[in-house]
């Protein structure tokens, strides 16, 4: 079957293959459990932080 003469090609516009995403530099995985909670703290402490100097 034809469909009417649409092709559909997946990689029409072809991206070169990304080096990032086969060789991390930086990766949550490789955290330890208590680096991360150290990380998610630091971050909501930004973001409540930043809260309060628009809110203040």
């Amino acid at each position: 079957m034809s469909h009417d003469g649409h092709h559909h090609h997946f990689h029409a516009h072809a991206h070169p293959p990304r080096a990032v995403a086969m060789a991390p530099t930086f990766s949550l995985l490789r955290l330890s459990v208590g680096q991360r909670l150290i990380g998610v703290a630091l971050a909501l402490g930004v973001l409540w932080a930043l809260v309060f100097t628009v809110l203040g």
